[in-house]
């Protein structure tokens, strides 16, 4: 027998403009393979995913950033930042939403796409 996944409901359109917002400021900033996973099915941390590649510890901050200023013109929801660029992985905690800055060295080792295969890949 095979066990039926549920179906989630539709996304909050505040949640959708968060996100818009969000991937429209990486998008500036010359983002890389810009991704965004809806985790609401698996993750009790958070709802969506954004995954996104910078081409240098510079360029991560510079993401990090503009991530930082579209979300808090959303919401004042920021709870969190990892800021250390050198480590080729920055965070941004916003809750609902977590952006992941990678380098593409440091995405091609911990490969979260493949530790949320199940989530749903939302179109960006």
């Amino acid at each position: 027998m095979t066990e039926s996944v549920p179906e989630l409901p539709p996304v909050d359109p505040n949640d959708l403009r968060r996100l818009k917002e969000c991937l429209e400021a990486l998008d500036d900033r010359k983002a890389e393979n810009l991704r965004v996973l809806d985790v609401r099915g698996q993750s009790s941390v958070t709802d969506f995913l954004v995954l996104a590649t910078g081409n240098s510890a510079p360029h991560l901050r510079a993401l990090r950033v503009a991530a930082e200023k579209a979300l808090k013109e959303e919401s004042d929801s920021i709870h969190g930042v990892d800021n250390v660029p050198e480590s080729g992985w920055l965070v941004v905690d916003a809750y609902d939403i977590m952006v992941h800055l990678f380098t593409q060295e440091t995405r091609d080792l911990y490969r979260l796409e493949s530790l949320w295969k199940d989530a749903v890949d939302l179109e960006v």
